[in-house]
């Protein structure tokens, strides 16, 4: 080989350590760009099953890290609208209304649209105090004053108990302005439960022994998927009542996904493409909370027996490559 040939290879050489260097960073790049997906981790199970739905497509599907900040209603907002969580999967807007309304508006937080639209929540009585005569057909709030010894409170045995929902959550201060506007509150005593155990747990251990209970739920749940409880019947849902009293029923509520401002500009279209797809139903929420408290599974299990047994819905999220990715990390 002359020398000629033998500077022409060193070039050679260099060049392509160069190309295979260039090539390295640009790797290390892509894959230092893809940041850790934070989730908001709601104190309810079907917030979290979501978070974990989406965090097991995410991490398999398009090689995502993932991780779960726990928090309440409000707290979760205001983590959502600092950039300290990326991704609430289940906002109740109307629950925080207003407070969703200015980080709209502000630019901070992005609506994605809807997760599931025919949800439920309001108060409620076991079926059986009807079906077995102890209260009228029609049960209503107007008839509570007069019904409140059935619902004798242990700790103050001149009230009925009302069993609001948890601190933090934005639905146990409406249930309590809703006791006042009722002119309940000289009747009935406002019981805030501890958790979200705590308030089904109250429900279910009443319901085992036949016993009274009244007081504040949602759907989907299991509890309601699985126990038979009659609505506790209030006027009728209207703006201004709602906004001034709460002297009225819960509007229905859009229970919406919604991401970080920041999140949504610098993270790739794809992940906002999937999210924004992201869409189920109360009977499918009921279903995988019921496998999850029948099985005794976690939150994690139920997300991959939502997977497992609703393919035909979770793949029409994602294009088929990622789908096949997914399905190929199942279980």
């Amino acid at each position: 080989m002359t020398g000629k040939h033998k500077f022409l290879v060193k070039i050679l050489a260099v060049a392509l350590g160069a190309i295979l260097i260039l090539s390295s960073l640009v790797s290390c790049t892509t894959e230092a760009e893809k940041k850790t997906i934070t989730f908001g981790d709601g104190g309810w199970d079907s917030s979290q099953v979501h978070a974990r739905i989406a965090a097991f497509i995410l991490e398999h599907g398009y090689g995502y890290e993932t991780e779960f900040v726990p928090g309440e209603t409000i707290v979760l907002l205001q983590a959502l609208v600092g950039g300290d969580i990326d991704v609430n999967m289940e906002i109740w807007v109307e629950n925080q209304q207003e407070a969703y309304d200015e980080a709209l508006a502000a630019g901070e937080v992005i609506d994605l649209g809807g997760n599931f639209l025919d949800n439920w929540q309001g108060w409620l009585v076991p079926t059986y105090m009807i079906t077995d005569g102890d209260l009228p057909e029609g049960f209503s709030v107007s008839d509570m004053p007069d019904y409140w010894q059935l619902f004798e409170d242990p700790e103050d045995p001149t009230k009925g108990r009302f069993v609001n929902s948890v601190p933090g959550w934005e639905s146990t201060g409406i249930n309590t302005q809703k006791l006042e506007a009722y002119g309940l509150t000289d009747s009935y005593t406002d019981f805030v439960a501890g958790s979200d155990a705590a308030l089904s747990g109250s429900m279910v251990a009443a319901y085992e022994k036949h016993d009274p209970w009244i007081g504040f739920y949602w759907e989907p749940t299991w509890v309601l998927g699985t126990l038979d409880m009659t609505e506790v019947v209030e006027p009728p849902y209207d703006e201004e009542i709602w906004n001034t009293t709460r002297g009225c029923a819960y509007p229905a509520n859009k229970v919406n996904v919604a991401v970080n401002a920041d999140f949504y500009d610098s993270v790739d279209s794809e992940i906002i493409d999937f999210l924004t797809k992201y869409e189920t139903t109360t009977e499918m929420n009921n279903q995988f909370l019921a496998y999850m408290q029948d099985s005794g599974g976690t939150t994690e299990d139920a997300a991959v027996w939502f997977l497992q047994n609703y393919e035909s819905i979770w793949t029409q999220w994602v294009p088929s490559d990622i789908a096949n990715k997914v399905k190929a990390a199942l279980p």
